[in-house]
């Protein structure tokens, strides 16, 4: 008897899902294989300059068919960047739409002849390519890592100066850009009940529904218990660079008196992006990228989320919970998660009460395993691939 033909899904991503490093790739590879138990995919996604090839890194079956779209390459330097950033502030254009931007026939071209029964768009930046998707595909979906004017809108409350300018121009133009695209959507996901709300007041006629941040269940890894303190994540993101520069001149001083034996380990990519804060201190340690995170993390006695800006949820939460360890976050860092201070998390806001905070944890192992085990817990009832995939219906 032959077998009855799947359906075929379009699957579009700003960045490849694999290998699993990272935010953005563990949220799109949590939907593109979602989509692939029930459907035949088809992936198209943007390459960076020398990035190896996304057909190599995926798994072999995931998808039915693959379409790389290499991006232009830039400068990395301070000057190439300011550059394009007034550039960009000119057109007021956010930076990652207008990277992502211009590749309308290459994305037609890719599907053209083709029928998909829902095309799935991951990242805002990639918003306007709705155009050539919505010809070719019964229904539309969006998935929103982040509120992006919402982000900027932070960003530009914990910076100063040209940097902040910016920041507000870039709100200005996402929020804009927010109510142009979302509504054209079949339906928008986010990655939480505040971010559903956020986007609902924006678009009011945007469908949205909440698809969780959520990762891979894997068994617990060894705890190693080191007198460390971790923080994770991509360096280069701008929550992330100001999470890191607070921390260092807030926070650290306080606990590297009182902890004379403590290392702040500062593990993800692009670690360069913090080097003016972390370099010249010998009990910083910067591992860089690591091929485990969840592993990597379990080395430390606690997890420290400093954020101060930023929309979505934080990975970096969701990986502490899964190694087994403590969290000390401010409230923005765990918005949009059911963290309740001193359950399964603890909360400080200021530099002193962030110090006190930590200080407190380490000082109290019997409270480390408490808030490490009701974390784990947390992480295994409501975060994994497998429960986030029972509230979609795609």
């Amino acid at each position: 008897m032959t077998a009855e033909p799947r359906p075929l899904a379009l699957f579009l991503a700003a960045e490849t899902p694999y290998p699993l490093a990272g935010g953005g790739a563990l949220r799109s590879a949590s939907l593109l294989n979602y989509l692939a138990r029930t459907r035949d995919v088809d992936m198209i996604v943007f390459r960076q300059p020398g990035s190896p090839d996304p057909a190599s890194q995926t798994p072999p079956g995931l998808t039915r068919r693959i379409v790389s779209i290499d991006l232009p390459e830039t400068g990395r330097g301070t000057a190439a960047r300011a550059l394009r950033n007034a550039v960009r502030l000119a057109r007021e254009t956010p930076p990652l739409v207008d990277r992502f931007a211009g590749f309308g026939r290459q994305i037609a071209e890719a599907i053209a002849g083709r029928r998909y029964e829902i095309g799935v768009v991951e990242h805002f930046w990639c918003a306007p390519y709705w155009e050539q998707v919505s010809r070719l595909c019964g229904r539309t979906a969006l998935d929103l890592h982040n509120i992006e004017s919402v982000l900027h809108g932070r960003c530009a409350q914990v910076e100063r100066g040209a940097t902040a300018f910016a920041h507000r121009v870039f709100r200005q133009a996402a929020l804009e850009l927010e109510r142009l695209w979302l509504p054209r959507y079949s339906c928008v996901l986010t990655a939480s009940e505040h971010d559903a709300g956020l986007a609902r007041a924006i678009a009011p006629g945007a469908q949205v529904a909440v698809y969780p941040n959520a990762i891979p269940l894997a068994p617990p890894p060894p705890r190693m218990d080191e007198e460390a303190i971790v923080f994770s994540g991509n360096m280069e993101y701008h929550p992330n660079i100001a999470a890191v520069r607070f921390f260092r001149a807030e926070v650290w001083p306080r606990l590297r008196e009182r902890w004379p034996a403590l290392i702040w380990r500062l593990v993800g990519k692009n670690p360069d992006a913090v080097k003016p804060y972390t370099s010249g201190d010998p009990r910083i340690q910067v591992a860089g990228p690591v091929d485990d995170a969840v592993r990597e993390l379990a080395r430390a006695r606690a997890a420290v989320v400093p954020v101060l800006a930023g929309s979505g949820t934080r990975f970096k939460i969701l990986e502490a919970w899964a190694a087994g360890i403590p969290v000390v976050s401010t409230s923005v860092g765990a918005e949009g998660l059911p963290a309740r201070d001193g359950e399964n998390i603890l909360l400080a806001d200021t530099g002193p009460a962030f110090a006190e905070t930590v200080s407190r944890l380490l000082a109290s192992p019997p409270l480390r395993v408490r808030l490490g085990v009701a974390g784990r817990r947390l992480l295994e009832r409501e975060f994994t691939w497998e429960t986030a995939w029972t509230k979609l219906n795609l």
